[in-house]
């Protein structure tokens, strides 16, 4: 059931003619009618049905002007590594002893980064870490010995872009109180890894057909690209 002020906002914008971001903000900003800071959300539709085969993306992009999310890193590394990791602000650190603690369904961070050498003890908890979304991977940075940099990585405003089996990826760029420059930038950052991503594939056609920007208790509007990708 919708809420007063649900009802309250404009009706059947997703039938809209799409516009360009830097036009379509403020709109949505006026939509943000909660009281606490909303997200400004993406949601992709993507060309994933491919007659030789179904495109999956997983990648990861620094959104130069952050989330505005405060994030919890955990490291799992041996004891030589764990200085390297204070020194680099991270919330949660262990070997074997935070190990146990995940195999026990201890959760107290949102992102896990591994050494390659612990990997082989990590990956056993699969069951555990994968439908979390916790699973260390190389591709994203994640499985490094450069932990220090995947730290400040994490917490400057890293997020993952993944599409689900439908073709689906969704993923925040900010929120209301961002300027809309900031915004801007993470939308472009964002559109530019797809752009790379894109690159690596055998695509018949464009890799986005659709693509729609809403505050994450707002409604849909349809993006106009300003460039085909």
């Amino acid at each position: 059931m919708k809420s007063k002020r649900y009802k309250k906002l404009p009706e059947n914008t997703k039938d809209q003619e799409p516009n360009t971001i830097d036009k379509i903000l403020n709109t949505i900003k006026s939509n943000c009618t909660t009281k606490f800071d909303e997200s400004i959300d993406l949601n992709f539709r993507i060309n994933n049905k491919q007659k030789k085969n179904e495109v999956s993306l997983r990648t990861v992009v620094n959104l130069p002007g952050g989330t505005g999310k405060s994030i919890k890193v955990a490291v799992v590394c041996e004891e030589g590594k764990i200085n390297e990791a204070k020194d680099a602000n991270v919330d949660v650190v262990g070997g074997d002893d935070l190990i146990e603690k995940i195999k026990n369904n201890e959760f107290n961070f949102d992102k896990l980064i591994c050494t390659p050498s612990m990997m082989i003890k990590l990956s056993k908890l699969g069951k555990v870490l994968g439908p979390k979304g916790l699973m260390p991977n190389p591709k994203l940075g994640t499985v490094t010995n450069n932990i220090a940099q995947a730290i400040r990585d994490a917490k400057a405003g890293q997020v993952e872009i993944r599409n689900d089996k439908d073709g689906n990826i969704g993923l925040s760029i900010g929120k209301k109180s961002f300027e809309d420059a900031k915004l801007i930038n993470n939308y472009n950052a964002v559109l530019d890894a797809l752009d790379k991503e894109k690159s690596n594939l055998t695509l018949k056609g464009d890799l986005i057909k659709q693509l729609y920007i809403t505050s994450s208790m707002g409604v849909s509007y349809k993006i106009k690209l300003n460039k085909s990708i």
